[in-house]
Formats: C-alpha cells, sequence, structure tokens
C-alpha cells in the first residue's frame, strides 16, 4: 500500500486563462458531495495562494510572470523533494501546468543520481520556450525548462533582461540542469502542438502514443510500451493533465480543452497500472478549472479518477 501525500499547488501564475488556481477547492467540493475520503484518509499539504501576484505589472511579455512562476516551482519542488525523502508518494493537484518543472526538479534533487524519465498525459506537448512562445504563457514551457532546452534555432521572439535571467534561474533550479533528457520523454494523448515544439520532438525523436494508437493497441499495451521505452531510467514522474482527456466525453472544464482525446476510463487503466511501476515516484494532476465549467463536472470526474487509481493500486 502507497502512503500518499496530497500536495495542494494553488497557483495559476503561468495560465493565460484565469480559474486553474480554484480546481483545487473544486476538487475538494466535489469530494463533499461525493462523500469522498480523499483529503480525509491521506496525508494534506497545502502551499500558500500567491494569485495576488497576478495584479503585479507584466514585465516579461515572453514569459508571462516568470520570476513568479520561478519563485513557485521552488517551493513546489522542495515539498516534492521532501516528501520523497519521507518515503511519501506525493500526489500533486495543481493549478496551471507550468508546476510540473518544479515537480520534476524537486524528483531530480531527490534523487540527484537518478535518472529521471516522465510520461506526459496530455493534449500539448509544452515544450515552448520564451524565444518560441506565441503567447508568452509558461504553462507551455516547463518540458523545455526541464530539459534545459532552448530552441533558439526556431526563435520568433528577442528575449532580453529579466526574462533571461530567470529563464536561466528556472533551468538551472537547485542548481541541476538537465534534470531529464529528452530521450526519457513519453508522451500520451498528444494531439496538439505548435512547429516550434515539432522541431524539437523530431530533433529528439520523442516517444509519442497517440489517442488512436491507444485504442489500437489497448491500455495494458500503451502502459507496457511507455514503461519499456523508459527502461533505463530510475525514477519516473507522471504529468496528468486533464485536457487529455476528450472534452465532449468528459468536460470544458480546462483552460484548453481539445477534442479527440482519451476516456476517463482509459486514463485510470493507463495511470493505474503505471503506478503499479516501482519506479513512479510521483503523480500531478493539473489544470481543472471551474470557471470555464459546467456544474463543476471536471472537478467530480477527475475525482472519480483518483479515487479508482488509489483504489487498484492498494488492492494489489
Amino acid at each position: 500500500m502507497k502512503s500518499f501525500r496530497i500536495i495542494e499547488n494553488p497557483s495559476e501564475l503561468g495560465a493565460g486563462t484565469r480559474g486553474s488556481s480554484l480546481g483545487i477547492e473544486a476538487l475538494r467540493i466535489a469530494a463533499i458531495n461525493k462523500k469522498s475520503k480523499l483529503f480525509y484518509d491521506n496525508e494534506v499539504v497545502t502551499l500558500t495562494k500567491n494569485n495576488k501576484k497576478l495584479f503585479k505589472n507584466i514585465d516579461t511579455p515572453h514569459a508571462i510572470r516568470l520570476k513568479q512562476v520561478y519563485n513557485r516551482i521552488k517551493v513546489l519542488g522542495e515539498e516534492v523533494a521532501n516528501s520523497l525523502l519521507e518515503r511519501s508518494f506525493p500526489l500533486v493537484i495543481s493549478g496551471d501546468h507550468s508546476s510540473a518543472a518544479g515537480t520534476i526538479a524537486g524528483l531530480k534533487k531527490a534523487y540527484p543520481k537518478n535518472r529521471i524519465g516522465v510520461i506526459w498525459i496530455d493534449a500539448h506537448s509544452d515544450m515552448h520556450t520564451p524565444y518560441t512562445t506565441p503567447s508568452g504563457n509558461v504553462h507551455g514551457m516547463p518540458l523545455a525548462m526541464a530539459m534545459g532546452l532552448d530552441n533558439k534555432k526556431m526563435a520568433r521572439n528577442e528575449v532580453v533582461d529579466n526574462t533571461l535571467d530567470y529563464w536561466e534561474k528556472c533551468k538551472n533550479l537547485f542548481d541541476i540542469n538537465p534534470k531529464m533528457n529528452p530521450e526519457d520523454l513519453v508522451f500520451i494523448g498528444l494531439r496538439s502542438s505548435e512547429i516550434e515544439e515539432v522541431s524539437l520532438m523530431d530533433e529528439y525523436d520523442v516517444k509519442k502514443i497517440l489517442v488512436n494508437e491507444v485504442r489500437e493497441i489497448g491500455t495494458n499495451q500503451t502502459v507496457k510500451e511507455a514503461l519499456t521505452y523508459l527502461s533505463n531510467c530510475d525514477s519516473i514522474y507522471i504529468s496528468l493533465d486533464v485536457d487529455s482527456m476528450d472534452p465532449d466525453l468528459t468536460s470544458y472544464g480546462t483552460g484548453t480543452p481539445v477534442k479527440g482525446g482519451l476516456s476517463p476510463q482509459e486514463v485510470t487503466e493507463i495511470v493505474a497500472n503505471l503506478l503499479k511501476d516501482e519506479r513512479i515516484k510521483v503523480l500531478e494532476l493539473c489544470e481543472i478549472n471551474p470557471l470555464l465549467d459546467n456544474k463543476n463536472r471536471m472537478a467530480e470526474i477527475s475525482l472519480v479518477i483518483l479515487e479508482d487509481i488509489i483504489h487498484i493500486i492498494n488492492k494489489e
């Protein structure tokens, strides 16, 4: 039986659409209504809210609020590392996906000699940098941060001043750069990437298991393929963005929904079976946005997924 420690990270500093920092409270409300004991039976650590930083003027347009994101991912990374060193399994529930850079950094900080693998269950590839971003939203950059990539050959932006300083700080968080390598990354459910991200994925021949492939080979084989591909990794992190799921099967309660995604059942089966591998050290769920939802549907579905995953793991 795994000892889960829920780390609540109510931050949306990296998002372009407001509301994802409320995803944790939406999940709690869903738990109350369902009489779920998810937040009762497991240890919970809640990071300080920092939404007042959203009122600050933007001085890094190609990486919006990057200084504030850096400060947040540092705090999150330290909490993840502490949990791992105390032999608790971190179940991170975050607002926007920029948090993943901190979670990966925390995993590497806890196990600095380990080769880190990442399974990214998401509609998006999140491999932009300040040089390539079309939006400036940092939740599209966490993988580039973790891998220490700039992708200057595909640059569309001139990046100067504070942006460069804090981009380097993000890449070098905990004095480790890179935290992981592109050959140790697996995408599941990917279906939305810009040309700059595609260029990086092609350059490093990044492993992708698309939705139609999941359907063709089944969830068990999907898990086997992902873990086999990461066979040289010592520790693995799973990032679960709720937009990996098809909004028509679930909800549009997320910042960037993309049709044609996974079903909740497929996500549950994939993540639960992945967690049976002892190398899986962290699971993160992110991007629930109740302000974009209809009657809290995304949080309700996410709660069922988390409960089912924990139930499957703990009865093994």
